[in-house]
């Protein structure tokens, strides 16, 4: 139990899927690009979303080349076939904002034109409320990694893709006893899920400040995309606003994005990205 507790703790990054409705285009998209990387955490590593407790690259939103979830970069390969075989997933599962600034590194080490980042999850859903990242850490974090891709990869397209609503996590999985025991056995995303079935003020109050960090995350992104410019493209809450069912989860967890949840996420950011 201890080594499935570890493992799941990593896993904290992932249960939200996807959310928000589609934001336009930007508008300096350029050529398609020739190669990619991901940065992020258990979600674009693709965990659970194809066996027991192993990440599934393949299906990645991003980086992934399973054909029913077309990702990013299947959606790329399409109009530009040279992209072929150049696609990094430099994802890790259990990370956290604070290792960003490592997996930029890896993007700028491979001359990628394209690196997408979705990171936050971890940072939110942690064993309990008091431990979440504090907001002026987290942007401290997002531009350290922001400066390093800007500064290595001057001409690539960055897109940083909205944390999700894990408060829609805990409203779609808190009338499953499956989703609860699965919760409760593996200590998923206390902060969030812990006595999901409570309605005390307290524990509502707690989910509220919770889900407004995830907010705060956002709003952080949203201004650090701006302050890098024209190359970056912030998703308009796409991810987080978009309405996710308890489907879309993995059963093994009912945390992070099975098969059809990395499609949906793959949809709803590259829709709301640069529209290649």
């Amino acid at each position: 139990m201890t080594v499935i507790r570890r493992l799941l703790a990593p896993l904290a990054a992932l249960t939200v899927l996807v959310l928000l409705a589609p934001a336009p285009a930007a508008a300096d998209a350029g050529p398609p690009p020739a190669s990619m990387a991901s940065l992020g955490d258990s979600i674009t590593r693709g965990f659970n979303a194809c066996g027991w407790y192993v990440d599934c690259t393949s299906r990645s939103f991003s980086t992934g080349d399973y054909s029913t979830v077309n990702s990013h970069y299947l959606r790329i390969r399409a109009v530009n076939p040279a992209i072929q075989g150049r696609n990094h997933n430099d994802a890790r599962s259990g990370a956290k904002s604070a290792d960003m600034y490592g997996q930029a590194g890896s993007a700028v080490s491979q001359g990628v034109g394209y690196v997408t980042m979705l990171i936050g999850a971890n940072d939110a859903c942690t064993g309990s409320e008091s431990t979440m990242t504090p907001v002026s850490t987290y942007r401290a974090n997002i531009d350290a990694a922001l400066n390093r891709l800007k500064t290595g990869l001057p001409n690539a397209r960055v897109q940083l893709i909205s944390v999700p609503d894990i408060h829609r996590l805990w409203f779609v999985g808190k009338d499953s006893g499956s989703a609860r025991s699965a919760w409760s056995a593996f200590g998923i995303c206390q902060s969030m899920l812990a006595n999901p079935t409570s309605t005390a003020q307290a524990d509502v109050d707690r989910r509220t400040r919770v889900r407004q960090r995830v907010i705060d995350y956002n709003t952080q992104l949203a201004q650090a995309c701006a302050a890098y410019g024209a190359n970056c493209d912030f998703d308009d809450n796409a991810v987080f606003g978009y309405p996710f069912a308890l489907s879309q989860l993995s059963g093994w967890d009912y945390f992070h994005p099975n098969s059809s949840g990395q499609r949906v996420l793959a949809s709803v950011s590259y829709a709301a990205g640069f529209g290649w």
